[in-house]
């Protein structure tokens, strides 16, 4: 039985016709993750895939070879290849390049840019409908959604090729947290800030909202991150046994 989102791609046949490549299939598997579809630890099978598809096994493995430089798969040996799971340092990576990346993009921006913000404040008001439906994985992707339309003011290509990698990692980063409420959805009215300041051309004040929108959310990730990582890594006590004294070790 194959998975539901291999599904999903293999029912558009004229789709498929046109683009049965590995560039086509990275592009589809990655939007599988911005989604929230694939998670971290998923496993993909070359073979279920290919099947599916009616593609050659080396194309889906070209498209998995495409994804694993964009760190988001990756290969363990004899095991096969995994959706990734990104650590603390990875966070901290992410959004060291998102301040470069976002903050640049709205430096472009010159005054109020009213038709150009449509995609921003659409997506402001997609997070405000996830929300209000309590759709916590939809309020993420809007959420993501929100920032890839802040650097497409830029009116770059390859910007928007960069964010939509970026958005990618940060869904599997987001993953991270069991309360998927209670982190996104105080950063709704982060996003409507920043849209009005826009709207209203204010760059600088949009770009210091930003800033400390982006340390805060790095903040919150990373402490959960090393929490849990802390938290596997220390020895399971047997049931009934002292606990150890304090300052030992």
């Amino acid at each position: 039985m194959t998975e539901p989102w291999i599904d999903r791609l293999a029912s558009d046949r004229t789709l498929l016709g046109r683009f049965s490549t590995a560039e086509w299939l990275a592009e589809q598997i990655r939007d599988e993750i911005i989604e929230g579809s694939l998670r971290s630890e998923d496993k993909l099978s070359d073979k279920d895939i290919s099947e599916k598809l009616k593609m050659s096994r080396n194309t889906v493995r070209e498209a998995f070879r495409l994804l694993s430089h964009e760190r988001l798969l990756v290969h363990e040996l004899h095991r096969g290849v995994f959706v990734r799971r990104l650590d603390a340092d990875d966070v901290l990576d992410l959004y060291r390049v998102r301040r470069i990346v976002e903050s640049s993009a709205l430096h472009s921006v010159e005054g109020p840019a009213s038709a150009a913000l449509a995609p921003v404040h659409d997506a402001v008001a997609a997070g405000r409908r996830a929300a209000a439906e309590r759709h916590w994985r939809e309020l993420g992707t809007a959420n993501m959604r929100f920032h890839e339309a802040l650097v497409a003011l830029a009116g770059s290509p390859r910007l928007n090729e960069i964010m939509r990698r970026l958005i990618a990692e940060l869904r599997l980063a987001f993953q991270v947290m069991d309360r998927p409420r209670e982190f996104h959805e105080p950063y709704l009215d982060g996003n409507a800030e920043i849209a009005a300041l826009l709207e209203g051309g204010d760059v600088a004040g949009a770009r210091t909202a930003l800033a400390g929108y982006l340390d805060r959310a790095e903040r919150q990730l990373v402490d959960e991150m090393r929490r849990k990582d802390a938290a596997k890594a220390a020895p399971a006590r047997r049931p009934g046994a002292p606990e150890a004294p304090a300052g030992a070790g």
